[in-house]
């Protein structure tokens, strides 16, 4: 049997037993087991990590631990780059595109709101989302922990909050959106990039009198769905003023620094 001490910190540890979190304790194991796998031995998706420091040194997820070894884990840093020290997942995306599991529709239209690529569907299988978020390098969204410590998974996120407002702030924070969004640049329903046209092209689907009072209208390539510049745009874009101001007021989660931990030698 070998003995390790580990530390988490900042939002790592949402996953730990309130004893556990930010402060270091023992896990005690048997036979040759990576980084990696004890971590998630402790609840932790791989996905939520971006820096493993052994002894001050860091490793990769492959790094078998010795016996007595201390082993400070940092959760993804996609606001800024530390790619000369960090080893244990690919390039962060930093063109931001998601997907959503079927437990996340609101907050996928509210993304949409901003500008982001978020696909979603509420059938989407495990596997489904898996593949999309590899094969379209799109960060995974979701609220089931264990489909994050798929293997096969990359980059993902844990989305904490269950409120959709909530939701949408912390997401905003996590992956450092706030300068870019883009409002009101795509279909809330399809996701596609909507296109500027003529009032005259669709001055048979728009009731008469937002025909009259507008003159800026924009279509979805997707489902043709048609959106004109009216109060209700106009009350969209103050939610989402309101929602950056809040994401950016409200406090950002605490990220310790790993260089500094590296001069003290944690």
């Amino acid at each position: 049997m070998a003995t390790v001490y580990f530390r988490f910190y900042a939002e790592l540890n949402d996953f730990l037993p309130r004893e556990m979190r930010m402060t270091d304790f023992p896990h005690t194991f048997g036979g040759r087991q990576s980084v990696k796998h004890l971590i998630e031995a402790a609840g932790i998706p791989h996905t939520e990590v971006d820096l493993v420091l052994v002894n001050g040194s860091s490793v990769d997820f492959s790094y078998v631990p010795d016996d007595g070894d201390r082993i400070s884990v940092y959760p993804v840093f996609e606001a800024f780059d530390i790619a000369p020290v960090s080893l244990v997942r690919p390039r962060p995306l930093r063109e931001p595109r998601f997907v959503l599991d079927s437990h996340l529709g609101r907050l996928a239209v509210y993304l949409r709101m901003l500008g982001f690529d978020a696909l979603y569907r509420n059938d989407y299988r495990d596997d489904e989302l898996v593949r999309v978020s590899l094969a379209e390098h799109r960060a995974l969204l979701t609220r089931d922990r264990s489909l994050l410590m798929r293997s096969a998974v990359t980059h993902g996120y844990f989305v904490r909050p269950r409120n959709w407002r909530d939701q949408l702030i912390d997401v905003l924070r996590r992956f450092d959106l706030a300068g870019s969004v883009s409002p009101l640049a795509r279909c809330l329903v399809c996701n596609e990039p909507l296109e500027a046209v003529a009032k005259q092209a669709v001055a048979d689907r728009v009731p008469p009198r937002s025909l009259e009072h507008c003159d800026e209208f924009w279509q979805c390539p997707g489902c043709s769905r048609v959106y004109w510049n009216g109060s209700h745009r106009r009350r969209m874009l103050q939610f989402i003023d309101e929602m950056l101001k809040a994401a950016k007021s409200e406090g950002s989660t605490a990220q310790a620094s790993p260089q500094r931990h590296r001069e003290h030698g944690e």
